[in-house]
């Protein structure tokens, strides 16, 4: 849109210079004749150009205001494309994440089964004793049989494991909450108005369903500090964030490739004033010198085919600085790695 307010802009210079050479004219007139027809007349023409001169402006202003809505459903619908697309992408890590919980549930309950089968037979027993005893018949040969079951089950270990078990199980289902939870505030599509939100939670959030991306190449270190609720687009800034961690995990990915070592991702944030700061390093390669002008600008990746649409950076960048009216920079050393920067206000002082 900046082209068609470019337009517009010389379209209002034409205007007033048509004004001013009209405005000449009737000065030349009026001095070299004095005639007060001559000047109605010329004044007659001059506010008639002004009239269909404004008209033009007028319905011009009224088409760069039709397509700069357009442009804005535009962006809203790429962004949460884009959104749908990195579900889509994290989907099998997701699930994984998923299975491995389960698998703890699915073997715990399994040893609960199990145990609960020998602990009945146990019980039965039991009560064959104390129904002897009850009836002072010689329980001698019921407590032995009963005896000879705990042994045969194991009853000891039985009852030392199963309440790890138990804990095992209703562990693996908190962490599939966890996961489900995650998902669908990143996946939300959100409110058309800003709302005050706990940025450390949603980052938090993020980094769950997008641990499959990171977690076979590098560990995650966190510093949570102390933030105020930021007045912001959650979801927008869920993927903002999303794209920086994927491409700080694909950074480390491409450094130890085949190695078997693993790289440190850092995410830290921090309040400073009325701003909110959240850095996401990675000990990547770094980037090079001569892309760094080019790497938030739209389609520009360095990837090769099917790892990256080169959407993530120039997205992050719209969404930090064109709608929240923040920030969004980085630092970078060659062998060392990267650091991305994003710095956003509280409450920005012209929400979207």
């Amino acid at each position: 849109m900046a082209d068609a307010a470019d337009v517009l802009e010389r379209k209002l210079a034409a205007r007033d210079k048509t004004i001013a050479a009209l405005m000449r004219r009737v000065e030349g007139a009026t001095v070299s004749n004095n005639s007060a027809f001559s000047t109605f007349e010329e004044n007659i023409r001059l506010e008639q150009v002004v009239a269909r001169k404004t008209e033009e402006l007028k319905a011009a202003q009224e088409r760069l205001l039709r397509e700069m809505e357009v442009q804005r459903a535009l962006e809203v619908e790429l962004r949460q494309a884009q959104k749908l697309e990195a579900v889509g992408r994290l989907a099998a890590g997701v699930a994984h994440e998923i299975n491995t919980p389960v698998q703890y549930v699915s073997d715990s309950l399994s040893f609960v089964r199990e145990a609960l089968a020998d602990l009945s037979g146990y019980i039965a027993k039991a009560r064959e004793l104390s129904a002897a005893v009850v009836a002072d018949d010689p329980a001698n040969a019921a407590a032995q049989s009963c005896e000879a079951l705990a042994e045969e089950s194991d009853l000891d270990y039985l009852l030392e494991n199963l309440g790890p078990a138990v804990d095992r199980a209703l562990g693996g289902l908190e962490r599939v909450a966890n996961i489900v939870r995650a998902l669908k505030r990143f996946a939300h599509p959100g409110s058309a108005q800003m709302a005050p939100a706990d940025l450390n939670e949603a980052i938090a959030s993020t980094l769950t369903i997008a641990a499959n991306e990171y977690k076979y190449v590098a560990e995650l270190v966190t510093d949570y500090a102390e933030l105020p609720l930021v007045t912001c687009h959650l979801g927008d800034l869920n993927q903002a964030v999303l794209n920086l961690v994927v491409n700080a995990a694909h950074a480390i990915a491409d450094v130890v490739a085949g190695s078997g070592a693993r790289g440190t991702i850092s995410v830290r944030t921090r309040h400073d004033g009325d701003h909110v700061q959240v850095e996401i390093a990675d000990t990547g390669g770094g980037i090079p010198d001569e892309i760094r002008e080019r790497i938030f600008e739209p389609f520009f990746t360095t990837k090769e085919v099917g790892r990256g649409t080169g959407q993530g950076l120039a997205i992050a960048r719209n969404v930090i600085h064109d709608d929240h009216g923040g920030e969004l920079s980085f630092v970078s050393e060659r062998g060392v790695g990267t650091t991305f920067r994003i710095r956003l206000p509280v409450t920005p002082l012209r929400p979207r």
